[in-house]
């Protein structure tokens, strides 16, 4: 008996294993849900996302307005220009937050993959981006 649970347990991790090999990847015409911004996770109810086109093109919406700007992808590299966005205007909070986001993805220099599975954008100095893939 415990030599069958223990294969069942060897088979089990397996296949997890198997799972674990599926890595996330950075993928152009993806989108992407943004869950912190830095040290500090998003207003409840809001919706920030990135979306990276085969032209060099990124895009998706800031929690008020809709953003883009050209990026440049090359292996684990990733920088982001100027971002531009709609004017409209929303609650201060989310207007900071905004404005957080936009600044943040400008010191963008390169990209991982964490110990959970969540794609990280990182800046030269302090703490990622941090995202999922929007479910389809």
């Amino acid at each position: 008996m415990k030599k069958l649970a223990t294969l069942l347990m060897l088979g089990a991790s397996l296949g997890l294993a198997g799972c674990a090999s599926d890595a996330l990847k950075l993928e152009p015409n993806r989108t992407y849900v943004v869950e912190w911004i830095g040290g500090r996770p998003l207003i409840d109810n809001s919706y920030l996302t990135i979306t990276l086109d085969e032209d060099g093109r990124a895009f998706g919406t800031a929690g008020c307005n809709h953003w883009f700007a050209a990026y440049t992808l090359k292996d684990q590299q990733i920088s982001f220009g100027q971002a531009g966005s709609t004017r409209m205007m929303c609650a201060p909070a989310l207007m900071e937050q905004e404005q957080a986001f936009l600044e943040a993805l400008g010191k963008v220099q390169r990209w991982d993959v964490s110990a959970t599975n969540q794609l990280q954008l990182w800046p030269a100095e302090g703490k990622p981006l941090r995202m999922w893939p929007e479910d389809n």
